[in-house]
């Protein structure tokens, strides 16, 4: 008797292992949304849009950690979001707002950032899946970040919301960032990724609370507040290079010293074995030798 084929079942997909993905694609769109704002010179809304992207980035990271849904297209996806929400839409908004203004020049630096982005991003995916690094270096990235580098190209729009004045709004002043943040992208810098951040119990309380300050300020001052953010930021890669040197320089006496503790601990089972042999060797008494046979009665045969 013939038995029905059963149909194939279509293999679903739960929605939590998407919501990484749908994260990453509403970065995407507020980063194109930028482009948009500022094509229509609508500054505040652009940066804006910019920040809303960055923290989307910052979100479907440790959402796909959190569920599971780490996958291949979905770090491919992220280098996309990442490639055009701060690499190519800030270029463009600059270029809109001042690079323009330098012919020739203005848009070769806006092309700058936006591959230096690229190239950045590029060097990043193939670190992917290396476990070659040591654990104290997780804690760094190398070079600048593209959210970072978004957030420090754009101060001095940011600043210009609140002191506007022809000085931040110079093609020469804002060549000049474009430059350095395209290099501190692409160099081997390393700067915090506060990926592994640990808080004290001690300093619980004080953290919420310097977070609920934090986002009262966003609300009351939204522009001092993300200009604040940016100046520490800017602040603490000295730091970040030092503190990595340090942890550098801890390690390598740390591999130098492990040799040295290896060989003092051979040394010393050498020693100890030599004088476990010493003292057999004094109590050992040598036993006698056997004896020679008593001579028998003559052979008979013996022609002697």
């Amino acid at each position: 008797m013939n038995r029905p084929r059963r149909r194939p079942r279509i293999k679903t997909l739960p929605f939590n292992r998407l919501l990484p993905n749908i994260v990453t694609v509403l970065a995407l769109c507020a980063g194109l949304t930028a482009i948009r704002f500022g094509y229509q010179a609508r500054w505040e809304l652009a940066v804006l849009a910019i920040v809303l992207a960055g923290i989307f980035d910052a979100l479907d990271g440790r959402l796909a950690r959190l569920v599971g849904g780490s996958t291949k297209f979905g770090a491919e996806l992220d280098s996309l979001s990442d490639f055009v929400s701060f690499g190519v839409a800030p270029a463009v908004l600059l270029y809109f707002w001042t690079l323009q203004h330098a012919p020739g020049v203005g848009w070769a630096l806006a092309l700058l950032f936006a591959v230096c982005a690229a190239l950045r991003l590029a060097r990043f995916n193939t670190k992917l899946g290396v476990s070659d690094m040591p654990a104290w270096a997780y804690n760094y990235f190398t070079g600048v970040p593209a959210p970072g580098a978004a957030g420090l190209v754009l101060l001095p729009m940011i600043l210009s919301f609140q002191f506007p004045g022809a000085f931040l709004v110079s093609p020469v002043l804002n060549a000049a960032v474009i430059v350095t943040v395209a290099f501190l992208m692409i160099s081997r810098i390393p700067t915090y990724s506060f990926k592994q951040f640990g808080v004290p119990h001690k300093l619980v309380l004080p953290v919420l609370l310097l977070v609920g300050l934090m986002a009262a300020f966003l609300v009351t001052s939204p522009w001092a507040t993300v200009t604040v953010i940016g100046i520490a930021y800017t602040v603490s890669l000295p730091f970040s290079v030092r503190s990595f040197r340090a942890l550098q320089r801890e390690a390598a006496r740390l591999r130098e010293r492990v040799p040295e503790e290896a060989m003092a601990e051979v040394e010393a089972a050498e020693a100890a074995a030599d004088r476990v042999f010493e003292e057999v060797a004094e109590h050992h008494v040598e036993e006698p030798a056997d004896p020679p046979p008593a001579a028998g009665p003559p052979d008979k045969f013996d022609r002697g």
